[in-house]
């Protein structure tokens, strides 16, 4: 199924599908997702044993998929893992902690995503403690 057509929401609805069913298929139970407050918004939210991770999601749509020598160069969904992005997902997540009483550890990670256009098949890296 070729996904050029789709809308910028769009894929990062279908990013983010893939990135929770990569944290599942690593071990993550995946609790929560698109948790929204004043002061941000949380893609995804996992627990691996002890641990919360809020995971901010970044997808990105690429002719083929990046590897290693490319992976700094046009297929770099980081790029948009900026700093203030992250502070804002780490606010969410204190909040979070909070008001679901969590008293475990947790953590701010990020996944990167690259949807294939041609046929929507997705390549993922997990990045933990981004913060």
């Amino acid at each position: 199924m070729d996904i050029s057509s789709r809308t910028r929401k769009e894929v990062g609805a279908i990013g983010e599908k893939t990135a929770a069913e990569y944290l599942r298929r690593h071990g993550f139970a995946v609790v929560d997702h698109n948790v929204a407050r004043k002061t941000g918004e949380i893609d995804l939210v996992a627990q691996k044993e002890n641990t919360l991770h809020f995971v901010e999601v970044k997808t990105m749509l690429s002719d083929e998929f990046p590897d290693e020598k490319h992976a700094g160069d046009d297929y770099d969904p980081s790029i948009n893992l900026h700093e203030a992005k992250i502070r804002k997902v780490a606010r969410t997540g204190e909040w979070y902690v909070l008001e679901h009483g969590w008293e475990g550890e947790w953590q701010v990670d990020g996944c990167l995503v690259w949807l294939r256009r041609r046929d929507g098949m997705g390549k993922v890296r997990y990045l933990p403690q981004i913060v």
